[in-house]
């Protein structure tokens, strides 16, 4: 899959483009995560969901009782255990959106220049003059002359249901804590100290202190604290539709460029939201939207996020596909080799020992034309750093639980750090035995290498000649070594 990659900057013969997109076990090197609720709830379309790729399901808890998505989660588990797919858990956490009460559920016309009347009384009933919200405090939090944005544009993904109006934090600690949540995506995160508070809230909650934070960013503040925010945060989700109210139309881009890169260069996941949004009805995507995908694979993203396009659009399985399918070709044509001296050099001199074996790691896989990188790793954070230097093939992620104990009872970590390999661009996780421990003889190294190499061969992405860089700790030293298979 790597052997004919063009470089974006070359020609690109027309014999390519006209060539058929080919399905493989992994469909994109970059990651999907799809919204559970109405329409892709069922096991039937969650396990077609994760069989069109994928790999993080998100739960927005913005609506929707935790009753609901529990009835949602467990259908996917039982979708996971069918398909043998692996798929991570992510609770997004409401962020501050105020919500009109419309008892009626009537649809309300508001007209132009026309004067509306925003209570917190829901006693009132919802009308063109006025519209009780869920927000007592609105009066002290805006002031003459700033704007209140109206409508239903981020759960539709439809300008027409949308107006502009001119002015005259328990959740994770019981549904979190109960499901072992694998990513927190925190709304509305303005500044650091945002994503210190979750980190402090979820350390006292046992299993959720390995939960890995991801910081949307949604309006001008976050914006302004972004680099503060990202070294605080595991990753970064650009929430494009919030950010598009708060933001000119026309700056948005420089945004996603500017912070992909930032995220790239720290080596921390970068998610992009709003990318499909006409696939909520219709079964294609627009010309527009499909280049804008492809450009946020070229611009560096891990994943792609879909809302209303899986939530309550009509074709999540498709959406999927589709996103998948885009992400795959620009994947063919991103220029590692430009990527890599850009990563090297920010990096900069001299490099940490684990950033060395890594960036070498991916070196010699691009020199050899290896098929597949396989690393193995306890916390995730080797194979992420591999990730980091963005390799055109497949890394297997072989994480080697280890045995933990809080005074009471003993453990096996690695079901987290697997899971959350599913948001990086290019990794691929397996759990390997726990009898096999990360720093071993050389026997049991070998008996989870042929395991790997199996997994490899079953998925379609090794086979025989093929060469495979193998990345992996003997004693003290990191080892990277490659070999090539025999029949």
């Amino acid at each position: 899959m790597h052997s004919n990659h063009l470089l974006l900057e070359e020609p690109i013969r027309m014999a390519s483009i006209l060539e058929p997109s080919k399905s493989s076990f992994f469909p994109a090197m970059t990651k999907i995560v799809g919204t559970l609720g109405p329409r892709s709830r069922s096991v039937d379309v969650i396990s077609g969901c994760l069989k069109a790729g994928m790999s993080v399901a998100r739960f927005d808890f913005s609506w929707g009782d935790p009753e609901y998505h529990q009835e949602t989660l467990e259908n996917l588990r039982a979708a996971v255990k069918a398909t043998k797919k692996l798929c991570a858990v992510m609770l997004d956490t409401v962020g501050a959106e105020l919500q009109v009460v419309n008892n009626t559920e009537k649809t309300l016309q508001l007209q132009e220049d026309g004067k509306v009347i925003l209570t917190p009384d829901h006693g009132q009933e919802a009308s063109s003059e006025i519209l009780p919200i869920n927000f007592s405090g609105l009066s002290k939090a805006v002031k003459k002359g700033d704007t209140i944005f109206v409508g239903q544009y981020l759960f539709t993904g439809s300008e027409t249901t949308s107006v502009w109006l001119e002015v005259g934090g328990k959740v994770i600690s019981t549904w979190g804590v109960k499901n072992k949540i694998d990513f927190l995506s925190l709304s509305y995160t303005r500044h650091a100290e945002d994503v210190r508070e979750a980190r402090e809230f979820l350390s006292k909650l046992g299993d959720l202190s390995q939960t890995h934070i991801f910081a949307k960013i949604e309006n001008v503040e976050g914006l302004t604290h972004f680099d503060e925010i990202l070294q605080e945060a595991d990753g970064i989700i650009l929430s494009r539709g919030n950010l598009g109210i708060d933001l000119p139309s026309e700056k948005v881009f420089l945004f996603q460029k500017a912070a992909v890169y930032k995220c790239n260069m720290a080596g921390k996941p970068a998610v992009v939201t709003r990318v499909v949004d006409s696939m909520t009805g219709n079964l294609r995507p627009t010309r527009a939207e499909a280049t804008d995908v492809a450009n946020a694979v070229l611009d560096g993203s891990d994943g792609i996020l879909l809302g209303a396009e899986t939530l309550r659009g009509l074709y999540p399985i498709e959406t999927i596909s589709i996103v998948g399918k885009i992400c795959a070709e620009a994947e063919k044509v991103f220029n590692q080799d430009l990527y890599f001296k850009k990563t090297v050099k920010y990096v900069g001199e001299p490099m940490t020992h684990l950033e060395s074996i890594a960036s070498s790691a991916v070196r010699a896989a691009i020199k050899v034309k290896a098929s597949v990188i396989i690393c193995f790793t306890s916390s995730g954070r080797a194979a992420r750093l591999i990730a980091k230097y963005r390799p055109t093939m497949p890394v297997i992620s072989v994480v080697i639980p280890r045995l933990k104990t809080n005074q009471l009872k003993w453990s096996f970590s690695g079901a987290f750090e697997a899971r959350q390999s599913l948001l990086v661009r290019g990794l691929f996780p397996m759990l390997a035995d726990p009898r096999h421990p990360a720093e071993s003889t050389n026997a049991t190294n070998e008996s989870v290498l042929k395991v790997a190499l199996d997994h490899g061969k079953a998925s379609g992405v090794i086979k025989s000649h093929d060469r495979v860089v193998i990345c992996q700790k003997v004693g003290d030293a990191s080892v990277v070594k490659i070999i090539e298979l025999e029949d």
